[in-house]
């Protein structure tokens, strides 16, 4: 099988029933997305495939040859955070900081899919993103940063 992740072709053969997840971090050591509940309820493991939010547990990384998976490994660019990466950490939008990753590959596509108008769709959007230390007033403030930024730009 192979997979293109961030870019970059990875060949290596894997059980049909490995998730998504499983092959990034255990075969890919791509080690940014996270389990957490491994049922699909907490958005930790948050990956985009071909441009559109996942979840890696429970997706199977079979499913995913021939597509591009993105990591949160892959969205800085030349050495540079992406803007929402810079935007959590000003905002200091995270604590213990196990979700980050999945929060911010879901806070980028919000964006991009126009669902980042107000506080309530914010919200509503990430919904499928939980932070245990309840960091959200923070990362809906990162959110409008980087919506706010690219509306100027």
């Amino acid at each position: 099988m192979i997979l293109t992740v961030n870019g970059r072709d990875y060949a290596f053969e894997l059980e049909p029933r490995v998730s998504l997840l499983d092959a990034l971090r255990e075969h890919l050591w791509l080690t940014g997305s996270k389990k957490g509940c491994d049922q699909g309820t907490c958005g930790a493991c948050t990956v985009w495939v071909d441009g559109r939010r996942v979840l890696g547990c429970l997706t199977l990384a079979v499913t995913c040859e021939g597509r591009e998976i993105t990591t949160i490994e892959g969205v800085a660019r030349e050495g540079e955070l992406h803007p929402m990466q810079q935007a959590f950490i000003d905002r200091d939008a995270f604590q213990c900081g196990y979700c980050t990753a999945g929060q911010v590959m879901s806070a980028i596509k919000l964006i991009e899919e126009g669902n980042a108008e107000d506080d309530e769709s914010i919200s509503e959007y990430m919904s499928g993103n939980i932070c245990r230390c309840a960091a959200y007033p923070n990362i809906r403030a990162a959110i409008r940063d980087v919506r706010d930024q690219q509306r100027e730009g």
